[in-house]
């Protein structure tokens, strides 16, 4: 009798974070695990991202009890991995603005109200604390998928794979591994693919359902006086010179001492390669152009620009994440659709898809309502 059963062989198909923490849960559960990445390591939107955490902003929608055990998980995956230290995991001050621009070359700071940092010296007014410490955090999104890569590398026998995954390979309805671009054969049992946008790349998924891309723009600022920028993340109402419709974008001060400012969002084709993704100059300057408005330690001169950079943001037809196994192919799983919310419910995500792979079912969050067999039962209608 074999007391020593083999571990489950799993192949994980995606290098960004729902990729990574699904590879992370699934190898610390014991299971032997070949993650697969055709370019690097959190190379799109996992790398490009804001990596905001919320607690409650997910509440009354489907995705509420997913984000609540996410966030609760990064408190606890940060304890566990010193996150403060190794990827910039800290709790922040949230709070909504409003930002007129004015049309002439300087800002007033003037009849400034409630809880504006001091450092938030331009036309900024109606302030309203929307997140606390306790409700809201941030992460470093980069940081945080390759060092828990790494942890699931070094403690758990994760191997990484760079390849591009052409076909997953079955026989008599069942996964039996996946096939790479260069013919290489990975055997495995059960094949989970965390391929955001790029899902729609499988004719498997791509029959089912329909996932698109949302194009987001950001830059990565240094401020000479990086001391003087408190924890504070803004998301604003930002009302151009010019006038028009007011634009959304979100401003992130990390702990190393940069500025994350992103926005200027738009549907857009996804290209093969992540690599490929470029930002459009013009959203790079109103991106600017914001920064320089909000605050004078972020006008260029006074901050270094490290990054003009864009991501595309993977998005269920439903907005809805989805997540489960694929209706018809027994043993290959898909985890995507996750849009702005991706770096927030990732280790929820990974744990639950651990759960449903090794266990059959996932007691962490309820899956149901993420199930891709929604797609099937629409089709049928």
């Amino acid at each position: 009798m074999d007391t020593n059963p083999q571990p489950k062989k799993v192949a994980v198909c995606g290098g960004g974070v729902i990729g990574v923490c699904t590879a992370y849960f699934l190898s610390k559960n014991g299971a032997s695990v070949t993650l697969i990445e055709q370019s690097s390591v959190a190379c799109a939107a996992s790398g490009k991202a804001g990596g905001f955490l919320a607690l409650d902003w997910c509440d009354g929608g489907p995705v509420a009890s997913l984000a609540r055990a996410s966030f609760n998980l990064h408190r606890s995956l940060a304890q566990e991995l010193n996150g403060s230290e190794s990827y910039g995991y800290r709790p922040l001050t949230t709070l909504s603005v409003s930002v007129t621009e004015s049309s002439s070359s300087s800002s007033s700071s003037s009849n400034r109200t409630g809880p504006i940092p001091s450092w938030v010296d331009g036309p900024a007014k109606s302030p309203r604390t929307i997140g606390s410490t306790d409700s809201t955090a941030q992460v470093h999104p980069e940081m945080f998928t390759k060092t828990l890569l790494s942890k699931a590398m070094e403690d758990y026998g994760v191997e990484l794979v760079i390849g591009k995954v052409e076909r997953v390979e079955m026989a008599d309805g069942k996964t039996i591994g996946v096939v790479l671009e260069d013919g290489r054969e990975i055997g495995a049992e059960a094949v989970v693919l965390a391929l955001g946008p790029w899902s729609k790349r499988f004719s498997v998924l791509g029959s089912l359902f329909r996932v698109y891309g949302i194009k987001a723009h950001s830059i990565v600022l240094e401020p000479k006086e990086a001391n003087r920028i408190t924890p504070h993340a803004l998301f604003l109402t930002y009302c151009p010179a010019q006038g028009g419709k007011p634009m959304d974008p979100e401003v992130y001060p990390r702990p190393t001492g940069e500025v994350y400012i992103c926005g200027m969002s738009a549907q857009a084709e996804v290209p093969d390669d992540p690599e490929q993704i470029t930002p459009v100059p013009e959203s790079i300057n109103v991106l600017k152009r914001v920064a320089a408005t909000v605050s004078s330690h972020l006008v260029e001169g006074e901050a270094a620009v490290k990054a003009e950079q864009a991501c595309i943001l993977p998005c269920s037809e439903d907005d809805v994440p989805i997540i489960g196994e694929v209706p018809g192919i027994k043993g290959c799983y898909v985890a995507t659709g996750h849009s702005c919310w991706g770096i927030l419910n990732g280790p929820a995500t990974g744990a639950a898809m651990a759960e449903l792979v090794l266990d059959g079912h996932a007691s962490i969050v309820d899956l149901s309502r993420f199930d891709p067999g929604r797609f099937a039962s629409a089709l049928k209608k």
